[in-house]
């Protein structure tokens, strides 16, 4: 059973997600062998003053 974790700054639609869920499932099927529905894949979306990059806040930057 594949389980792949994603984390990413808070932000896109649904659609969007629902998009990226879907291509990773496609490419971990295409490079397992393991079927789609074996395929978990968990999203950790995290606010930007959550979230620094060399000790910027991401909710910092302009």
């Amino acid at each position: 059973m594949p389980l792949v974790h994603i984390d990413l700054i808070a932000g896109r639609s649904q659609a969007q997600l629902k998009q990226l869920c879907a291509d990773v499932t496609e490419a971990i099927t295409k490079n397992t062998g393991a079927p789609a529905e074996h395929v978990h894949v968990v999203l950790n979306e995290m606010q930007p003053d959550r979230y620094s990059v060399g000790g910027v806040l991401k909710s910092d930057e302009k």
